[in-house]
């Protein structure tokens, strides 16, 4: 039995009357009729006498109303509770981080616990190699995460930020001591990629296959961390794309960071599972975009 016939039932037998009836539940005269009619059907018998002129219970209306009314009060008060809640911002929000902290997520987290004192940030590293394992599993919320998102079950908002790329060298790289490498210069940089189970368009932003002219672009094998990927570079085993607040975040003396002249832009986001839309998560988006 659904409820939207249970609903149509209740409202009539208040109105007395199918147009106003109608008004009430924003609906024509005639799906109400219709929903009046799919109930009787189902209960077996009239539970209205309809003329040109007037609209009545019958009498096994009228017991069926006395009977439902309590069940149908406590559903539509279940429901007002529930959405109340779903409206509230309160007790613990889990979301996850590439590897690195940046100012992004670090503003974010400020400005949307300042804006919810009621609720608390939980914040779950996430692995490069598995960028939506954790999200889809429920260990968190929300995750920042490179933009675009190519993936049906999940959501995502508005970009946060948006920088230039850098390339990790070794010192010891003939490239290393330059001020820009060019886009196309990525043919003769094997890059460290991600391991499984990376989606295929996450492992080409992180480590594109060919340059924006098309040039082949070699590997220098797969990584399933950053950290991973910093220490192949540091031993000249390949290269590595960074953004350019992450590439600040991991300065060291055996790694050089070198901005990349003609690649898009990295662009910072926020997933979340479709399923898994809450007041809190897009409380959280909203404080990512006003986080400046």
């Amino acid at each position: 039995m659904e409820f939207r016939e249970l609903e149509c039932f209740v409202v009539l037998s208040e109105e007395l009357h199918f147009a106003r009836a109608a008004e009430r539940l924003y609906l024509s005269p005639g799906r109400v009729s219709q929903l009046v009619r799919a109930l009787e059907t189902r209960v077996g018998a009239r539970l209205f006498d309809r003329t040109s002129r007037r609209v009545r219970l019958t009498p096994l209306g009228e017991r069926f109303l006395a009977d439902l009314r309590p069940a149908y009060e406590g559903l539509g008060a279940a429901l007002t509770r529930a959405r109340s809640a779903a409206r509230l911002v309160e007790g613990v929000l889990r979301v996850g981080f590439l590897g690195t902290p940046t100012e992004v997520v670090t503003s974010t987290v400020r400005e949307f616990e300042r804006r919810n004192p009621a609720c608390e940030v939980e914040l779950v590293e996430v692995p490069m190699a598995d960028p939506f394992g954790k999200l889809r599993a429920g260990r968190v919320d929300v995750s920042f995460t490179l933009l675009p998102v190519d993936e049906p079950d999940l959501e995502t908002g508005a970009g946060l930020n948006k920088v230039p790329l850098q390339v990790a060298l070794s010192p010891r790289h003939p490239l290393a001591d330059r001020a820009r490498i060019e886009a196309e210069e990525l043919a003769q940089l094997p890059l460290v990629g991600l391991d499984d189970p990376a989606p295929r368009r996450w492992r080409e932003l992180v480590a594109p296959t060919s340059t924006p002219m098309g040039r082949p672009i070699p590997s220098a094998g797969t990584v399933s961390t950053s950290q991973e990927g910093l220490t192949q570079v540091a031993l000249n085993r390949g290269a590595m794309l960074f953004c350019t607040p992450t590439a600040a975040y991991h300065g060291r003396d055996d790694v050089r960071f070198v901005p990349v002249a003609g690649l898009p832009d990295s662009v910072l986001g926020l997933v979340w599972r479709k399923e898994g839309e809450t007041a809190a998560v897009r409380a959280f988006q909203q404080a990512g975009v006003d986080h400046e």
